[in-house]
């Protein structure tokens, strides 16, 4: 079996992770990366910033630089690390995650094995949750990424690929959906994506209480994916629909009552007042009932259940707006940004010798 050449982009804020992520993919065997940049996401700083640990590498540190993309989100990171390279496959990891030891090795097989319609190949994510008690609403968020498709917390793709499709979306300013934006313009050229047999271990990161408020700016970006793809986009992702449509209800319930409450009209202030309590204390029910149960998450997931409903609603109806004349990436960007190779030139380079 031959064996493909590929490079790694890692994007990175600077967080305490990335030196775990580095070791790991130094320390896994086979073959090694023909070089390995990290993308430093950052915004221009007004005091010095401490620099990335590229020394984590070990060995593979002459393989290494780092770029910096000017804190312009993870999709224009990634973009600028993948046009600094030049092998024949980029794979894209995430900062915070740690590759198996048998990673290299595994990864080298994914690529040689893909056939020529093959666009990309994931790893598969595997997210370690506590023993000896139930995961709280953070962590079973997180382990979603285990059944999450084409995610780039591990993913490769062909780099003529890339330049094909233009690579990712920077009008995703975080991480969320990006990954689904491109996979989905990739299937829709023509390309094939399929799962490999590496695995990639994704430990949940400390968040706060009221990390889950934080989140829901994402519905911003699921109305950009609406105006691109189309409503059937969910399904052709396999990405979970979530409670948006719930959201607005109870939303709208609470937004009545309020309303015909001022207005003198209490009789009917009451039903709505009492459908928003209903809605609420079910959606508290599904978050608290699967989790720890402890006083700090209960406490938690009843103020964000109250908080979460109009805050989703809000930022999709943001995101509406916002993206409301929103085009797919070819007429979006200037041509002097993106190099467009046809599909099938690409397709008739064949698998990576």
């Amino acid at each position: 079996m031959s064996t493909a050449e590929y490079a790694v982009v890692i994007p990175t804020v600077g967080r305490a992770c990335l030196a775990d992520c580095l070791a790991a993919l130094a320390r896994s065997v086979g073959p090694p990366p023909r070089e390995v940049v990290v993308v430093d996401d950052r915004p221009g700083a007004r005091r010095p910033r401490p620099p990335l640990p590229l020394e984590a590498l070990g060995e593979l540190r002459t393989h290494a630089r780092s770029v910096t993309s000017g804190g312009r989100g993870p999709a224009a990171a990634r973009n600028a690390g993948w046009r600094a390279v030049d092998a024949p496959w980029v794979v894209f990891l995430d900062d915070d995650v740690q590759v198996s030891p048998a990673w290299r090795e595994e990864l080298v097989c994914d690529l040689a094995c893909a056939a020529p319609d093959v666009g990309g190949v994931q790893g598969v994510i595997e997210v370690p949750l506590p023993a000896g008690r139930r995961p709280t609403d953070w962590e079973r968020n997180t382990a979603g990424l285990a059944d999450a498709r084409w995610a780039t917390a591990d993913m490769a793709y062909r780099r003529s690929v890339l330049v094909a499709v233009g690579g990712f979306d920077e009008r995703f300013p975080r991480a969320f959906r990006e990954d689904a934006d491109l996979a989905l313009r990739v299937m829709g050229a023509g390309w094939h994506l399929q799962t490999g047999t590496r695995t990639t271990r994704h430990p949940v990161r400390t968040a706060g209480r009221w990390v889950s408020l934080r989140t829901q700016a994402g519905n911003a970006d699921d109305a950009l994916m609406v105006r691109l793809h189309g409503r059937g986009w969910w399904e052709r992702a396999g990405a979970p629909r979530g409670r948006l449509r719930a959201h607005a209800v109870v939303t709208a319930a609470g937004a009545a009552a309020a309303v015909l409450a001022v207005t003198g009209h209490r009789r009917a202030g009451a039903g709505a007042a009492l459908g928003w309590a209903l809605g609420t204390a079910g959606f508290a029910r599904a978050r608290i009932a699967p989790g720890p149960r402890t006083a700090a998450e209960v406490a938690a997931m009843l103020a964000t259940s109250v908080a979460i409903p109009p805050l989703a609603v809000w930022h999709r109806v943001r995101g509406t707006w916002r993206h409301r004349a929103a085009r797919p990436l070819p007429d979006a960007f200037a041509p002097s940004r993106v190099v467009a190779v046809p599909v099938r030139s690409a397709l008739r380079e064949g698998p990576v010798p």
